[in-house]
């Protein structure tokens, strides 16, 4: 068990609050420490302010609980908005902005008793520009993106939770290139009030933790969905769909293996484990999925690209004036195609209890240039399921390497519960 509070999970240091034998002024003083010994090399953070901080974490102190968090600090993705530090959405655009009100998951860790200890760096308007944070596990490495900052912290120790959000891959493969739990939840679980929207039909509010049962019980009270009983081991072994996907070649082979390697550990475990193919036309998703993201972000960035065209990045002006040249008829193709590939996938997952497959095509690519390659999170984006990344090992350069599980739509508490099962076996 590690000594330094910071290196709790959130779940221990939670229960070591609420018996009384820990405080949130000591667990937040130990976080505001590491960060201050490693923010030089990671750079996670878009804004900090440690007085801020610890003035929550007194109050919390004096407070009845409020949850099973109560008294944690929790990071912010800087595309969320915060009521009482600023939203600059990772563009110049917004430097100094400041949002009246808090974003509705924000509201609701304040409520159950959560520390919001800072904003996380974001990528510019969570799209492909890179932002200023490296992975910490190499600092000549892409953390991933784009929510980079919230994976680099929790991965260095900085904090035991935080915040990102996924329109792509921006969860999942970031957690995969820094060695972390990430989850993006099934479609629509967290409340979106508050984000900076880059596309409406695939956004989602996801979280990174170390643990599955602190990413369980952070989805729990921000979206009400019930956190499984990870005390009782499940009553049966799963049935686990090897999923390799029709862009499986893409992947490197380290990353094959470990996928593979994966499904091989938890049949070992008694899983019941059978090869399972995406449905027919999923194919077409890997690429559509593009232009529904496109022709959404042109639209909600209309007014930034109007105003305040010479502020936007070499990287996302591409992508916005793409969207503006797509058509809706090609976009309600590109939609109705998604919508008949979730109705397949739904009675598929019907005969397993996850799927695995890759959460990246491989390690932290060697570059602070790009965020890496989202090809294996875009079709679970697009089809709205939850997805959940386990540290699996490390790549040939000793950088990590994750494995996706992906269950059925609204199937979050028992994917979690599987995640609790799997983690222990597949991280062997």
């Amino acid at each position: 068990m590690p000594s330094d509070p910071h290196q709790f999970s959130a779940a221990e240091a939670a229960r070591r609050i609420a018996r009384g034998e820990l405080k949130s002024e000591t667990l937040v003083r130990s976080c505001l420490e590491r960060i201050k010994a490693r923010e030089p090399a990671v750079e996670a953070w878009a804004f900090l302010d440690p007085e801020l901080a610890l003035t929550q974490a007194r109050a919390l102190d004096r407070a009845t609980p409020r949850g099973p968090l109560h008294g944690v600090p929790v990071g912010i993705k800087d595309i969320i908005d915060t009521a009482d530090m600023p939203s600059e959405y990772g563009s110049p655009i917004y430097r100094g902005n400041r949002p009246t009100a808090d974003a509705a998951c924000v509201a609701l860790l304040r409520r159950a008793g959560c520390v919001i200890l800072g904003k996380t760096v974001t990528t510019e308007f969570a799209h492909n520009h890179p932002g200023k944070t490296r992975n910490p596990h190499n600092p000549a490495h892409t953390p991933g993106g784009s929510s980079s900052g919230s994976a680099a912290a929790v991965a260095d120790f900085m904090v035991p939770l935080a915040f990102g959000t996924q329109t792509g891959g921006s969860v999942i493969r970031p957690a995969a290139f820094c060695g972390v739990v990430g989850m993006k939840p099934s479609f629509n679980s967290i409340n979106r009030a508050g984000l900076k929207m880059a596309a409406e039909s695939l956004d989602t509010i996801g979280l990174f933790a170390r643990t599955a049962e602190d990413t369980a019980l952070a989805l729990h009270v921000t979206s009400g969905r019930p956190a499984p009983d990870l005390a009782q081991a499940p009553g049966r072994k799963p049935r686990v769909g090897l999923c390799r996907t029709q862009r499986w070649n893409d992947a490197a082979a380290p990353a094959r293996t470990a996928v593979e390697r994966a499904a091989e550990r938890l049949a070992q475990a008694g899983a019941e484990v059978r090869d399972v193919d995406l449905p027919e036309g999923c194919g077409r998703l890997f690429d559509d999925h593009a232009k529904i993201m496109n022709y959404e972000s042109a639209r909600a960035l209309a007014w930034e690209f109007e105003h305040h065209p010479e502020k936007i990045s070499d990287d996302l002006r591409p992508r916005i004036e793409a969207g503006l040249k797509e058509t809706r008829a090609d976009y309600d193709a590109a939609r109705e195609l998604a919508r008949d590939c979730r109705r397949q996938l739904a009675g598929r997952m019907r005969e397993c209890d996850f799927l695995v497959a890759p959460s990246a095509p491989g390690e932290a690519p060697a570059t602070l240039k790009s965020t890496g390659n989202s090809l294996f999170n875009r079709v679970w984006t697009l089809l709205g399921v939850p997805c959940v990344t386990l540290p699996a090992g490390a790549g040939p350069q000793g950088l990590p390497l994750g494995v996706q599980l992906v269950g059925a739509f609204d199937g979050d508490t028992g994917l979690l519960a599987w995640s609790h099962w799997a983690s222990g076996r597949i991280s062997q």
